[in-house]
């Protein structure tokens, strides 16, 4: 079975880092594109940065510059260095693998979806 299992959610003052990670199982790690989203109560699910099987990684535009995706392939983890955390980036955090080897936009190609893990940043 494919599961998806994030961590390193938490609580954090604004101008602060977190480093999530996605422990992928039962899944052909790096052959697929896989990504992280997120959404806030009352929004929709939007993209953060996804890799594709070329290693070409894209960011929203409101994340570009402070956010790097990253993948360690010996353990089978995605990670998400999120640095200079702002307010607006509270929300829960979903790890991703797409039915594409390439990354579409929007989360239609999204196969499977990790439980989330809660990103909160105070003011």
């Amino acid at each position: 079975q494919v599961r998806l299992v994030e961590s390193g959610g938490g609580s954090v003052q604004a101008g602060g880092s977190l480093r999530l990670s996605c422990a992928v199982s039962g899944f052909p790690f790096g052959s697929y594109c896989m990504g992280w989203f997120r959404q806030a109560p009352g929004k929709e699910r939007e993209g953060v940065a996804t890799v594709d099987v070329e290693g070409s990684v894209v960011y929203a535009d409101s994340v570009q510059g402070r956010f790097t995706i990253s993948q360690d392939s010996a353990k089978n983890t995605l990670y998400l260095q999120m640095n200079n955390l702002k307010p607006e980036d509270t929300a829960i955090y979903y790890c991703a693998a797409s039915w594409e080897r390439l990354c579409p936009r929007g989360t239609a190609h999204i196969g499977f979806w990790g439980r989330g893990t809660q990103v909160t940043v105070s003011p």
